[in-house]
């Protein structure tokens, strides 16, 4: 009896240390995964909301800045940006590396620019630019072609053209030999850009450029092909050529506002 009575007092015991058993053994089975606590790398004070100042300063010494000095890149930024009152103007076909162009001027875009930018009544004058003088390549030929025309700005004009060639339906007929020679089996893909580029002469600045981007697709012979692919980029560039003379002028429109703008606000300070 007295065992009967030890293991009846030692039965809440047990029940007390059964939920205890049981939670270690379920902490046991449960997988294990490591979890930290976020890290603080600021203070209360420093976390609280507030407006960080202007960066004014270059902080990328390991650039390489040329021959631009510092002090000239601020002057420079900070100068206002406009379009001068009565200035000339000179469009100037160029080459890939903004080099005067010495092909035929054959392409007619150049006209179209220099007939919108007087019609707009934006520049006391706008003339095409001959690159035949006797010049220098690159920016320097460039300018002194600006004094010869007496202009303080350049137009500078130039496009380009990417064409691909692919295979439509007509291509089947290519087995038989006439079919080689007539049918229209090859697919011409041309994609075009016309680019004009506002060059301040006077402070050698660029002011904007603006790209009037085209595409077209016709199907050709291969005997044909070739004078398809230029009859199409001439297509194109008579299409794409008045769309881009049009956003010219409306950037020289809005440099002659911001003129008109300084000017009030110099007229309002005196």
């Amino acid at each position: 009896m007295k065992h009967g009575r030890a293991a009846v007092a030692t039965l809440p015991r047990m029940n007390r240390l059964l939920p205890v058993a049981l939670l270690l053994a379920a902490c046991a089975s449960m997988p294990r995964s490591a979890e930290l606590a976020p890290m603080v790398f600021t203070s209360a004070d420093a976390q609280k909301v507030s407006t960080p100042p202007q960066l004014v300063d270059d902080h990328f010494s390991r650039d390489q800045t040329g021959a631009l000095s510092e002090e000239h890149l601020k002057e420079i930024l900070a100068a206002p940006v406009f379009l001068e009152a009565g200035a000339r103007l000179g469009v100037v076909p160029v080459a890939v590396a903004y080099a005067p162009d010495e092909a035929v001027p054959t392409v007619a875009a150049p006209a179209e620019l220099v007939g919108a930018l007087e019609q707009s009544g934006l520049f006391e004058m706008a003339s095409e630019i001959s690159t035949e003088w006797p010049i220098d390549r690159g920016l320097p030929g460039l300018r002194e072609l600006a004094a010869r025309y007496r202009s303080e700005y350049l137009l500078l004009y130039r496009h380009r053209f990417v064409e691909t060639t692919n295979h439509n339906g007509w291509a089947a007929g290519y087995a038989t030999l006439i079919g080689a020679l007539f049918f229209p089996g090859e697919q011409l893909e041309t994609d075009g850009v016309l680019e004009a580029t506002l060059y301040d002469v006077k402070s050698g600045t660029i002011l904007f450029t603006v790209n009037e981007r085209t595409h077209q697709s016709e199907s050709a012979a291969p005997t044909t092909a070739t004078r398809r692919g230029h009859e199409l980029q001439a297509k194109m560039l008579r299409e794409a050529a008045p769309k881009l003379a049009d956003r010219v002028v409306q950037k020289c429109r809005r440099l002659a506002a911001s003129r008109t703008t300084l000017e009030t606000q110099k007229s309002a300070a005196n």
